[in-house]
């Protein structure tokens, strides 16, 4: 019996003496993290701007520097590359700023390594790996402060805007580039901060050194829109390198598209070596240029002079001329003029013919024009024309809109008979889609349907 006493007075005094280890060990953590926890908080947000910068039109560089705290560890040198690896994703990511800096105690033996306030808020925040990590490279695991003064170049190009521009108010957030000049569509509310807006843009992204705001709609006689120059230089002749083809134009007097990269890629992908295209309303040639350096002979046409001269620039400057003829003309004219001229030829032999309408505001309006192009007497059933044809739709059901709307005008239906492909979302309800068919022999060759316009 008092055997049995002792075995349990020793457990308890065993366990009593645990609970006092643990409990000196937490008191002993807590003493060497102390100096942390009786700091002030470290920044939510990393940067706040200073009110004086609200509202400002002229941009002023030096309003936006500031000093903010920031966590930090201390690392020796020895093991500093393998900590900055480990703590790859919770180190300071900022435009200009230094993950590691000097040691605050002037040790040339150590190093601070710079935290994300977002990321990491006090030891717990590591996760088990980084604190890992840390143990076995036997860095000291106490957060210090470091005061890290941020400037206008420290910044990214929303979080100035977003500083300047007045509260609610929305922050232009995207733009289009073409060549060195970024295009934007501004509100009218941000209009009286275009100035500020441009300049941001060039020093926030190197290579735009021309920043430009459209200031009305597009244009569907020569399809391209006026513009003004909300800073940077002048210079509207841009050059720009799409699927492997080099083109220049000016901007400001023909119509580019950056975003149709895609659409003019998955087209030319259907056109063989030896087939014939013709590109109605061809632009400055992103369909015509890569069709013809894919082996197929292209006679190209549009309207703008301006985009018809640099269509010939981009043929010679790709090299492709001589595969290439290029018309100035009606889209109309050119259906029931040249390709009237050369299809009975082509409908004769093996090689696909295939014609490109991307004119989505109005194309539709002229597939009439091949109605009744060619005589009855040269009626085949093989080889006819296949039709790729873009148009916009606001309808809630698009695919069914347009074949409606194509059907409509060519005067057959095309339901059952041809395929449409959505290319992409212009605006809030508003889609851009090709429809593509083989052009019937009914309506082709009929001489019944034929409208002289």
């Amino acid at each position: 019996m008092l055997r049995s006493l002792s075995r349990v007075f020793s457990y308890v005094q065993a366990e009593r003496n645990l609970k006092s280890a643990v409990l000196r060990s937490l008191w002993s953590a807590a003493s060497v993290c102390s100096d942390f926890y009786l700091k002030p908080t470290m920044e939510t947000k990393l940067y706040k701007p200073p009110q004086e910068v609200r509202g400002m039109t002229s941009l002023n560089k030096e309003a936006f520097t500031q000093t903010i705290t920031v966590p930090a560890l201390r690392v020796p040198n020895g093991v500093l590359n393998k900590v900055v690896k480990s703590l790859k994703k919770a180190t300071i990511q900022r435009p200009g700023v230094p993950r590691v800096v000097q040691d605050e105690e002037g040790s040339s033996d150590f190093r601070l390594v710079l935290l994300d306030p977002h990321r990491i808020s006090s030891l717990s925040s590591f996760s088990e790996g980084e604190a890992e990590a840390l143990r076995s490279f036997s860095v000291v695991q106490e957060l210090r402060h470091y005061e890290l003064q941020l400037t206008y170049h420290n910044l990214k190009s929303d979080e100035v805007l977003e500083a300047v521009l007045p509260p609610g108010q929305d922050v232009p957030s995207g733009f289009s580039r073409v060549g060195h000049i970024a295009h934007f569509n501004l509100r009218d509310h941000q209009l009286p901060y275009k100035n500020l807006i441009g300049q941001v843009i060039i020093d926030k992204n190197p290579g735009v050194t021309c920043v430009v705001n459209k200031t009305n709609m597009i244009d569907t006689t020569y399809r391209y829109f006026k513009m003004e120059v909300m800073a940077g230089e002048e210079n509207m002749v841009a050059k720009i390198k799409e699927n492997g083809v080099t083109y220049e134009f000016d901007f400001s007097s023909v119509y580019w598209n950056s975003r149709l990269s895609t659409e003019h890629q998955r087209v030319v992908q259907l056109v063989k070596r030896g087939d014939t295209v013709f590109d109605v309303f061809a632009g400055v040639g992103p369909f015509a240029v890569p069709a013809a350096r894919s082996g197929a002979n292209v006679l190209a046409n549009d309207l703008n002079p301006e985009s018809h001269k640099w269509l010939q620039h981009n043929c010679k400057l790709n090299k492709v001329e001589k595969k290439v003829r290029t018309f100035n003309l009606d889209g109309r004219a050119f259906i029931q003029g040249p390709v009237k001229q050369e299809l009975p030829v082509l409908l004769k032999g093996k090689a696909k013919v295939h014609i490109v309408m991307n004119l989505p505001a109005l194309a539709l309006d002229f597939l009439d024009a091949f109605r009744g192009l060619l005589p009855q007497e040269l009626s085949c059933d093989e080889n006819l024309p296949t039709v790729h044809c873009y148009s916009f739709s606001k309808d809630d059901d698009p695919d069914t809109d347009v074949v409606k709307r194509a059907s409509c005008s060519l005067g057959f239906p095309l339901k059952d008979k041809c395929s449409v492909h959505f290319v992409r979302n212009v605006a809030p309800n508003k889609d851009m889609l090709c429809v593509s068919f083989t052009i019937p022999k009914e309506v082709l060759f009929s001489g019944d349907l034929r409208k002289d316009r």
